[in-house]
């Protein structure tokens, strides 16, 4: 079975992002970048599942500049086996992506699909579910677990009432909670095979895939300064200053 990981380039998690001064967005100059955090859980399963004998190949696939091969050979030196990347430099939205990705899916008949739920630049949680819906493939999010039995993936989910356990025919699409796995770190020697391992370059004309943006961002700005706490003298005082200042009892 071939099992097609989705990546996506993003600003490194520790790093503290900084609005641009006209608030078009955010200032990326100079700024470490790296594979999202639920890109990686999704490379990380993709991987186990192949050292399980489960899947014969992990395909990579990212979506964006020249730059987003150095998180598709990340990924490979992660245990990935080969990298697709659709070059672009124009900045696209959930829906374009899902749709280049379908046709990648057409095209490499992947007997499953694994994304990070979100990405943490954006946070839209939306490139799983239209992909889902574009492909006709069933579709598990959120997952915490994921096992494959006899043609089927049987995948776990938080949800508000506790746990949900999902039965889906393969071929599918899943996205990874932070709880399904902990990625492992990638060592040098498997850094220097990665990039003996095969990356075609494509990019979304040969698809024939319209990319024109849906939606505009109007502006970006920070989050307002948080407040200074005070300190209570008493529990009488807090629960006086929670009932009629704060109003949350």
């Amino acid at each position: 079975m071939k099992i097609l990981v989705s990546v996506k380039r993003v600003v490194d998690f520790n790093v503290k992002v900084r609005v641009k001064p006209d608030g078009t967005g955010v200032d990326l100059g100079n700024v470490k970048m790296a594979m999202n955090p639920f890109c990686e859980i999704a490379v990380e399963e993709g991987v186990r599942l192949k050292e399980q004998g489960i899947a014969d190949e992990v395909v990579v696939v990212s979506i964006g500049p020249k730059a987003c091969q150095e998180q598709i050979r990340t990924a490979m030196a992660l245990g990935a086996d080969r990298g697709i990347q659709i070059e672009t430099d124009q900045e696209l939205d959930s829906l374009a992506v899902a749709k280049l990705l379908a046709k990648v899916v057409e095209e490499e008949q992947p007997g499953l699909v694994i994304l990070g739920k979100q990405s943490i630049d954006s946070d839209n949680n939306q490139t799983g579910q239209m992909l889902g819906a574009l492909t006709g493939m069933p579709q598990g999010t959120f997952a915490s677990e994921v096992n494959l039995v006899e043609g089927k993936v049987e995948v776990t989910r938080e949800v508000d009432g506790g746990l949900q356990t999902l039965s889906l025919n393969l071929p599918a699409i899943v996205t990874t909670d932070l709880r399904l796995n902990e990625p492992r770190y990638a060592s040098l020697p498997n850094f220097m095979k990665a990039k003996r391992k095969p990356l075609d370059t494509k990019s979304p004309a040969d698809f024939g895939v319209d990319i024109s943006p849906r939606l505009k961002t109007l502006k970006v700005e920070p989050p307002a300064e948080r407040q200074a706490g005070i300190i209570v003298g008493s529990v009488d005082e807090l629960v006086e200053k929670l009932k009629n200042e704060a109003k949350v009892i």
